[in-house]
C-alpha cells in the first residue's frame, strides 16, 4: 500500500482504517521543509514493505488543527498507534532521526513495547 493523503486518498484511508485492526504509521511533516521531501522516499519504501500498516503523509500546515495541542518542532515527527489505543495516545509520537533504518527497527513491535504517550487524536481526524 502507498504512503496516503489524507486529502486525496480520503475514501481509502477512511477503508483502511476503518476495520479496526490497522495500526496507523503518520509522518508529519511540511511540504516547505528539504528533510521532509527526502524522507518521503524512506516512507513509501517502508510502505511497500509493510502493506499490513497504514501510512499516512500528513502537512502540518494544511492540517494544523489535527494536532491539538501538539506542537511540532522538529522533522520528521511520527505517529505510531494501534487501532485498539485511546484516541489521544499512541505507541510512539515524536521525532525520529531521517535515516532510513530508525522507524523501521521502531515498527517492531518489541521496539515499541507497551508503554504509550500522549498524542494528538489523529485517527479521528484521519476518518472524519
Amino acid at each position: 500500500m502507498p504512503v496516503l493523503d489524507p486529502v486525496a486518498d480520503r475514501s481509502a484511508l477512511a477503508a483502511v482504517l476503518a476495520d479496526g485492526t490497522t495500526r496507523l504509521v503518520a509522518c508529519l511533516c511540511a511540504a516547505w521543509c528539504g528533510t521532509c521531501r527526502e524522507y518521503r522516499e524512506t516512507l513509501e519504501q517502508l510502505a511497500a514493505k509493510h502493506p499490513e500498516l497504514c501510512f499516512v503523509w500528513v502537512d502540518i500546515e494544511t492540517h494544523a488543527d489535527w494536532l491539538d495541542d501538539h506542537d511540532i518542532e522538529n522533522f520528521p515527527t511520527i505517529l505510531v498507534q494501534d487501532a485498539d489505543q485511546h484516541a489521544r495516545h499512541a505507541r510512539f509520537f515524536g521525532p525520529v532521526l531521517p535515516a532510513s533504518g530508525v522507524l523501521e527497527r521502531m515498527l517492531d513491535a518489541r521496539v515499541l513495547g507497551d508503554a504509550t504517550v500522549a498524542a494528538p487524536a489523529l485517527r479521528e481526524h484521519l476518518l472524519g
